[in-house]
């Protein structure tokens, strides 16, 4: 699959995939999907044949980058999308002056997926809106 990652301001479009994958398919409550953060945030979305397939939002905080809210379509799945939304996400935050470090909290089912893409996992497995996930990090 070919598809397109830029930034965006469309968070509609954004908060849209968001709410298919976390709320309707992984059962997130509403009020842990939507925080304050997405006025603050850096926004990517792929767009493949002109539909919008996954989103990420990055927040910078210090020399931290947090790679978050990451979400791929169902039907998308499986074709390089998310590692491709991912890396992204990681050059998007090396282009930040003074950002040393990506952070993610990535969903525990998904660990081997991050290590793949340099990630290591640290701390210990937390509950995150009733989901187990353990902290990651990349070196920028």
């Amino acid at each position: 699959m070919t598809a397109t990652i830029a930034e965006t301001d469309d968070l509609a479009t954004c908060r849209r995939l968001r709410r298919i994958v976390f709320i309707d398919e992984q059962g997130v409550s509403e009020a842990d999907e939507i925080d304050d953060r997405d006025g603050e945030a850096i926004h990517l979305l792929a767009v493949a044949d002109g539909r919008p397939l996954g989103t990420a939002r990055l927040l910078i905080e210090g020399h931290i980058g947090k790679i978050g809210r990451v979400c791929v379509l169902q039907e998308a799945r499986g074709t390089g999308l998310g590692a491709a939304l991912i890396r992204a996400a990681v050059e998007r935050l090396r282009s930040v002056p003074g950002v040393k470090k990506a952070k993610l909290g990535a969903q525990v089912h998904a660990l081997g997926f991050y290590e793949r893409l340099g990630f290591t996992a640290y701390g210990p497995v937390y509950d995150d809106a009733g989901i187990e996930h353990r902290d990651m990090v990349l070196a920028l």
